[in-house]
């Protein structure tokens, strides 16, 4: 006798377990009904009103009513990536997390790199601290290491956070600028803020204005602890070093960059995945154990310091590569929700305030954002390890947990031969933690973090003196858009503690009397210089850079077919830019095909440029004011050019003058390669940048 009940189909599964959307040839509804007509609402006639009984209408444009969430207060424009991390060496003297027990080990992560900020619609390229945070999906639970590209942050206090946040947003009663910090509420904020010069160092430094995300540090920010088998605990701090080297932009550069193409930073990520030039990252630690810790002169546990490489050099024990680019945007980049509560066995929490309010704030930040206690089932955030425990139901629950028991302990056979999970002498185990048995609940800052110039110093005094002379500039621009003079005045007295030298030169700058010192806290120490906090002097890898090719027609291809060979065998990219789009035609009559049209790819967007030009092309372009913007921009902002002997009338027309970054082609081909990743930091005497 036949049967009347339906064979359910079966569910494809992803690779995490999670059900994903079935395929076919049939357009459905959300719940499988098949669609007939999606190009037409139901009517009442051809010219009659929409029926509401139009469920097929109904379920797409709520859909669409609702395909946003609240974007993150902060860090909401970003990107992300699929990748893997491997052990490079085993620790497990220092740590029993299972990632770190054998060398060649390895785990999926997934990576969001993002502004602070501007909100998810502004532009990639901002004078800002990078987000820099990391989903390990190890074998014993998600571990979330939320950095940014910044060793230290602004604030000692949790509590300040929210201060902080909306000082440096869009302004209260005019809901402007966007993404920016030039501005009077940040700038107050800072100014009653001494805790935050060391911090403002860096965001006024290049460091704000990364080249590529593929080129930036990360930085766990705070003192952690690594706990081993026996429950030995020691502090380290985690870093991120980037293979590519640390490169970073000039501020007019990084304008005309947001200006040309503002998802710059997402698409140069996304470009060099696809290329298969994937980006990879040592992870590196710096570890240290109490009677270090306490002989210093900062507090380890104080999120505005930072420990010297000097003090206590990187110790790389892995290594990470980004391989893959999220399937869905939306799915994966907007939804992954990052918790610093997210540690494994091995790793323990500091009583640093900073990071002890963080602990307590993101889940509800998630809970806001996905509106659902159940986020942690989002195929991007769920673990790749067994989970099991006894929380049931709440909003968009996804699982279909079965069988009586949702408590614990319970004996009922159905939730498992032992009544279901329990808890496990394997599984976490905070640290043992000495306290002061009788400290008072106080409402106080501890006077080890009191000195709050000494660092800024040292950060100031450890650059080189091009890398100096951006960040006075960068101050003299900041303050410069500050209206109120009280509160410019009051950012100078503190960066007197900074320096003198470095207050004398931005007051000048802003054309204004050098106000008195604010007095410190504690006296500030001139503490030794730091090369590691340098980007200029290291020396960075060409590969992952850029070199833009400008062509015209009748150029010589021989010339164009020697820097696409030498810059490929470098490691770097090549773009053919030309007048057309089309592309151009070469000496001899072989067409070349063109990347971009000159207009839509100015010199900003390249590491180098080479002109490789034709005398009839030099001379048209000469009219061309994208052409002489394209030049004179590569050689305002210190970039190496390459030029043909036809090239030379339009260097002149653009004002470049001979330094040895520019370069005549072709017996310099091999040359102008070997500048991709350097600039001629000389010309910025002779050309004066807005700033």
């Amino acid at each position: 006798m036949a049967s009347n009940q339906e064979t359910a189909p079966d569910i494809p599964k992803g690779t995490g377990g999670e059900t994903q959307q079935r395929g076919g040839d049939i357009l459905t509804t959300n719940h499988g009904v098949p669609v007939s007509d999606n190009q037409n609402s139901l009517k009442a006639g051809p010219r009659g009103p929409t029926l509401l009984e139009d469920f097929v209408l109904r379920e797409k444009i709520f859909h669409f009513d609702h395909e946003r969430i609240p974007e993150r207060i902060v860090h909401a424009r970003g990107t992300g990536a699929h990748g893997t991390f491997e052990c490079t060496e085993a620790i497990p003297e220092l740590s029993r997390s299972s990632l770190f027990q054998k060398k060649g080990a390895k785990v999926p992560v997934f990576v969001r790199f993002s502004t602070v900020a501007g909100s998810k619609g502004s532009k990639d390229t901002p004078r800002d601290v990078r987000g820099f945070a990391v989903k390990f999906y190890t074998q014993e639970g998600n571990w979330d290491l939320v950095g940014n590209n910044i060793p230290v942050f602004f604030i000692q206090d949790a509590i300040k956070f929210p201060d902080l946040v909306h000082a440096v947003k869009p302004e209260a009663d005019r809901g402007f600028p966007q993404a920016a910090s030039a501005h009077d509420t940040f700038w107050d904020f800072i100014s009653l803020m001494p805790e935050s010069m060391h911090m403002i160092m860096w965001a006024m430094s290049d460091r704000a204005l990364p080249r590529s995300l593929r080129m930036m540090e990360g930085f766990g920010v705070h003192t952690f602890r690594l706990v081993n088998a026996e429950g030995e605990a020691t502090f380290v701090k985690f870093h991120w070093r980037p293979r590519l080297g640390v490169q970073s932009t000039l501020w007019d550069e990084a304008v005309k960059i947001s200006g040309a193409d503002p998802d710059y930073h997402r698409r140069d990520l996304f470009d060099a995945i696809k290329a298969g030039d994937f980006p990879e990252w040592d992870l590196g630690i710096q570890v240290f154990d109490e009677a270090f810790a306490d002989a210093q002169p900062y507090d380890v546990l104080d999120a505005t310091k930072l420990i010297p490489e000097e003090d206590v050099p990187l110790r790389i024990i892995g290594r990470m590569v980004l391989d893959r680019w999220p399937d869905n945007f939306f799915a994966e980049t907007e939804q992954v929700a990052f918790l610093p509560t997210n540690i494994v066995p091995g790793i323990d929490f500091s009583n640093d305030p900073l990071l002890q309010g963080r602990l307590f704030s993101y889940l509800d930040t998630q809970k806001s954002r996905l509106g659902t206690t159940n986020f942690h089932q989002i195929p991007v955030n769920a673990p790749k390890c067994p989970m099991h425990n006894f929380q049931r139901d709440g909003m968009m629950q996804t699982m279909v947990p079965q069988g009586r028991a949702n408590y614990e302990p319970n004996s009922l056979s159905e939730a498992g031969e032992d009544g279901g999970p329990r808890a496990s002498d394997q599984g976490f185990v905070s640290v043992a933690r000495f306290e002061e048995p009788a400290a008072e609940k106080r409402r106080v800052r501890s006077e080890s973090f009191a000195d709050h110039f000494s660092q800024a110093r040292m950060f100031f005094a450890s650059q080189t003196e091009v890398e100096q002379g951006h960040i006075v500039a960068a101050l003299v621009f900041e303050l410069s858009k500050v209206q109120l003079p009280h509160v410019r005045e009051r950012a100078l007295a503190q960066l007197r503690n900074v320096g003198e030298d470095l207050a004398a030169r931005v007051a000048d700058g802003l054309g204004v009397a050098l106000p008195p010192a604010m007095p410190p806290a504690k006296p500030v120490l001139d503490l030794p210089v730091s090369s590691a906090l340098s980007i200029l002097k290291k020396t960075a890898p060409l590969t992952g850079r850029c070199l833009g090719i400008l062509v015209t027609d009748g150029a010589e291809g021989e010339v164009v077919a020697a820097l696409k060979s030498a810059a490929t065998e470098a490691g770097a990219s090549v773009k053919i830019i030309a007048p057309k789009v089309g592309g151009v035609t070469l000496k001899g009559g072989k067409h070349l095909p063109a990347d971009e049209k000159i207009d839509g790819a100015p010199s900003v967007l390249f590491d180098a440029v080479a002109l490789v030009l034709s005398d009839a092309g030099a001379q048209m372009l000469q009219g061309e004011k994208a052409a002489l913007d394209f030049v004179s921009d590569a050689y305002a902002h210190c970039k190496a050019i390459g030029h043909s002997p036809g090239a030379q009338a339009l260097l002149e027309k653009a004002g470049v003058t001979a330094d040895k970054s520019v370069i005549a082609l072709p017996d310099g081909v091999k040359s102008l390669v070997a500048l991709l990743s350097s600039r001629e930091w000389s010309r910025e005497k002779k050309v004066k940048l807005p700033v």
